[in-house]
């Protein structure tokens, strides 16, 4: 991997924003960001990559190269929970190895948002409708989960799954809705619609990024401790996973002819894990398995390997078998 490659990539003003939170947190300076502050930040950033994604999609249009997108999204995010359960089955019980499954299997929009910034600072380009993609691969994982759970998991009598409240959840949780909705009115409204939320959602964008990753970074660094909980062979998968699903996304998009940009923003989606969603519905679903440690591994693990070693990794992984 180029050198140069990866200082572009921490040498970015959000990422290194996302390391000065961390820094923050490990010389005692108090900084924080006050509440509701962080999650305006997290309604901010959906909006407008579902707004962008929407008005992009009403450019492109919906063919059979979408489609075929869209499936293959789906398609890997029924896979990765699966392969990733057996995997983790090695060391852990099935409850934690449903949770921590469900999470790998489903995706950081926050990744997703940082990749997004990466690419354009690379002046490549993307299709709107992986925003779509994004979408469809965050809810397959815990429906997967759950039924890897009832075939493996042994409980009382009297324990039965909430089907209904598990589905909701994973279908109309906030993440999921917002996106839609953003994406929905982006591609209504087109590029006129764009232009009048340009000002606000496109170039106050990585300015806001900027925020959110000085959270992100206090958070994370916060979540260090709980490393001994995990354990090294969790630590390993942490890394060795998103690494494993990127490998297979990328040899998966050169097969079917996917663009560069495209295959890249696809490889990082199925690199990715949950750190909001999926675990909001591990808790309600699965409250066997411990919380501490799924979500120390997406958050204080993989999210920080993933946007600093992980994206100039993947791109130049991409470049090498695209023969570029």
């Amino acid at each position: 991997m180029s050198v140069d490659l990866l200082l572009q990539n921490v040498l970015n003003p959000p990422i290194l924003f996302f390391f000065l939170g961390v820094l923050s947190v490990f010389l005692r300076t108090g900084l924080d960001i006050p509440q509701p502050l962080p999650k305006f930040f997290s309604l901010y950033l959906l909006i407008a990559i579902g707004l962008h994604g929407g008005y992009e999609l009403a450019k492109s249009g919906i063919d059979s190269y979408v489609l075929k997108v869209l499936l293959l999204a789906m398609l890997m995010a029924i896979l990765v929970p699966i392969y990733a359960f057996f995997i983790l089955r090695i060391k852990l019980d099935v409850f934690n190895a449903v949770a921590i499954a469900a999470t790998y299997g489903s995706i950081s929009a926050v990744t997703f948002i940082t990749a997004s910034n990466f690419l354009q600072s690379l002046g490549e380009n993307y299709g709107g409708y992986m925003v779509a993609a994004m979408t469809l691969m965050e809810s397959p994982a815990i429906v997967i989960g759950l039924i890897l759970l009832s075939l493996f998991a042994k409980r009382e009598e009297n324990e039965k799954l909430e089907w209904r409240e598990v589905i909701r959840e994973s279908f109309f949780n906030p993440s999921v809705y917002l996106l839609i909705g953003a994406l929905m009115i982006g591609f209504i409204t087109g590029e006129k619609g764009w232009k009048v939320v340009d000002p606000l959602f496109g170039q106050l964008f990585k300015p806001m990024l900027a925020f959110f990753l000085l959270d992100m970074g206090i958070v994370a660094a916060r979540r260090l401790g709980d490393l001994k909980k995990v354990g090294w062979f969790l630590i390993a998968f942490a890394v060795f996973i998103p690494i494993l699903n990127a490998v297979v996304a990328i040899l998966i998009g050169s097969f079917v002819g996917m663009s560069k940009g495209d295959a890249f923003m696809f490889a990082v989606l199925c690199a990715s894990a949950s750190y909001i969603a999926v675990p909001a519905a591990m808790r309600l679903s699965v409250p066997e398995a411990n919380p501490s440690i799924y979500v120390t591994m997406a958050l204080a693990v993989t999210f920080p390997f993933n946007i600093s070693v992980g994206l100039p990794f993947y791109y130049w992984l991409l470049n090498y078998i695209w023969g570029v």
